[in-house]
């Protein structure tokens, strides 16, 4: 399609002649008309008919890249649009919406009616909402997965200079420690052209959680911020090795490796209860090997302190294990195990023995005398550098593969600009756009009114989490979550009676009502500072997940309450169904 402007050049401007009168002189001629403007017109919905993230996404990539044409609107003048603001304000439902519609009256007058919008399931992690937004799939061709194991294939092995014997501990910010020994080739490239950043790869909170990591459990020790002036480890592998005692499971040999696969920290420990069984067939640890041992848990832990900082990514497979075994606790982890799924689903793990042996093509943990933690840490790195390298879909089955969404507009000439919180901002951001870590709603708007008058700028995303967060601490506050589960069962009771009423319907408190408030006072202000024909799109993505979770939580562990497990299944199948209808706003600037 042609451009919908076309300039006539005047003759160059004399030295010293305004340039401002230069651009005045020069005449356009616009092909849609002075008074033409950019629009959305909303199909008519099918019977019961709701839109996924994805359709909610490629409206953008239709408006802006090379997307398909969507099936529920129409973009009427599409190439006068000069911008798309997206905008995420999680924890607004539908039945909250329509409850508090005076409330949030702006919604309707900046972006009209909205669309119902199916949210993932519940069960899901925040953050994979906000990667049905962010990220793209691209069909994947068929030599893709081939090729680039072909490729691994022909990379030589690399020569680790370090013995396998004892190692002393290195000083994080010595160059003996980050690039002693050959170099491993795969490593070493894997910091360029990423397809996602590194810390994409790291578990999420509920990822955390549903795999047993523990997290400020009595008797446990957490990983510290890098001192002033510090320079840490950005990533290390680890790997355990436990023998059987008295009190169960106990610690005989931590190993820590670099990217490069060098030996950074490999100690024996001596359990502190009575061994029963040293587990020699899978850990490679006998009694002879801990005769002379003096080294403690404790004495490990501080070691372990000294080399992992809370800003390092720790690499293992099934970490929980070793954290538990060290009695630490750690947030920033890539788990081999998670990171490579296994085809029966989530609930299943493949072997570290199997992932090695298929995509490094090399042979661990067969000898009869037990697994080495060295070896096995180096293959864990070796595993979470190549998936890395080669993107998240690395390695699965399915036809298609993601791309950032941002890398999907950059790669059509358009210009990005990501406000959201640091955590976030380190997953999406592509190299090309502007990146702005911010920490409140306040200081997102404020930022974003000042990307959106950007004319150099063609996407802008932001996050209003606000009412996101205040849901998270009704839902941690025991005595909060009482009190709405009992007015909750009251009204389930009244719906029984009543043939008209759907769904639960509960109170709103004056702190609630204040929240919706200032998320209507900031949309407003955010859309008049809109250029003329800019879109925005306000993508709502879930309920209050935080009570579903918490209610799920209760129900697993049989945690006492003074609510019967009967009437605790029934509210939460009506506040999962209610937390799973989100909404999509769509306006365009007039």
């Amino acid at each position: 399609m042609r451009s919908p402007k076309h300039k006539t050049h005047t003759p160059s401007s004399k030295p010293g002649r305004d340039t401002n009168a230069t651009t005045s002189s020069s005449t356009f001629f616009d092909i849609y008309g002075s008074e033409a403007k950019a629009d959305v017109v909303f199909k008519t919905p099918d019977a019961d008919s709701t839109l996924n993230l994805q359709d909610v996404q490629g409206l953008v990539t239709w408006v802006l890249a090379e997307g398909f044409m969507p099936s529920w609107v129409f973009i009427k003048n599409k190439p006068l649009i000069p911008k798309v603001v997206m905008l995420y304000v999680p924890g607004l439902d539908a039945a909250l919406y329509m409850s508090q519609s005076k409330i949030l009256s702006g919604l309707k007058e900046v972006c009209g009616n909205p669309r119902a919008v199916l949210a993932l399931s519940c069960v899901s992690d925040r953050m994979q909402t906000i990667d049905a937004l962010l990220t793209c799939k691209t069909k994947r061709k068929r030599n893709e997965v081939d090729s680039a194991l072909k490729k691994h294939d022909q990379t030589s092995e690399p020569e680790y200079a370090c013995g396998e014997g004892i190692a002393e501990i290195a000083c994080p910010g010595s160059q003996r420690s980050r690039s002693g020994g050959s170099n491993n080739p795969l490593s070493m490239e894997v910091l360029k052209d990423l397809p996602f950043p590194i810390t994409y790869y790291t578990l999420t909170a509920k990822e955390l959680e549903d795999n047993g990591y523990c997290h400020e459990q009595p008797g446990f020790i957490s990983t510290l911020p890098a001192p002033s002036g510090c320079c840490p480890y950005e990533i290390l592998a680890l790997d355990c090795e436990m023998c059987v005692t008295s009190e169960g499971f106990e610690l005989t040999r931590i190993s820590l490796v670099d990217v490069n696969g060098q030996v950074v920290l490999d100690k024996l420990v001596k359990p502190s209860n009575s061994i029963t069984d040293y587990n020699t067939r899978y850990s490679g640890i006998t009694r002879e090997m801990l005769n002379e041992v003096t080294t403690g848990l404790k004495d490990v832990q501080e070691d372990f302190l000294k080399l992992v900082y809370k800003e390092t990514i720790l690499v293992g497979h099934s970490l929980e294990n070793d954290l538990l075994a060290l009695k630490i606790s750690h947030d920033l982890v890539i788990d081999t195990a998670v990171l490579y799924k296994h085809p029966r689903g989530a609930s299943y793990k493949t072997a570290l023995r199997v992932l090695t042996s298929r995509f490094l093509s090399r042979e661990i943990q067969d000898s009869r005398n037990g697994h080495d933690s060295i070896e096995d840490a180096r293959a864990a790195m070796e595993l979470a550098m190549l998936k890395i390298k080669q993107g998240p879909d690395f390695g699965s089955p399915p036809s298609f593969m993601r791309k950032k969404l941002l890398t999907v507009l950059n790669d059509c000439g358009k210009t990005s600009s990501f406000i959201d919180d640091i955590s976030i901002v380190k997953r999406y951001t592509s190299v090309s756009s502007h990146a702005f870590p911010v920490a409140s709603d306040d200081e997102a708007l404020s930022k974003a009114k000042k990307e959106v008058k950007n004319d150099k700028v063609h996407f802008v995303w932001t996050q209003f989490s606000e009412l996101n967060s205040y849901f998270k601490k009704q839902a941690d506050d025991t005595d909060k979550l009482n009190t709405r589960l009992a007015e909750m069962l009251s009204l389930l009771t009244c719906n029984k009676k009543s043939t008209t009423s759907k769904g639960i319907k509960f109170s709103v408190t004056s702190e609630l009502k204040d929240i919706l408030t200032r998320i209507d006072t900031r949309i407003r202000s955010l859309y008049h500072e809109l250029p003329t024909n800019a879109m925005l799109i306000i993508c709502t993505g879930h309920g209050d997940t935080a009570i579903v979770h918490r209610l799920r939580k209760m129900l697993k562990e049989q945690i006492e309450t003074t609510v019967s497990r009967e009437k605790l299944v029934k509210v939460l199948e009506e506040l999962q169904a209610q937390a799973e209808v989100a909404l999509c706003f769509v306006g365009v600037k007039h």
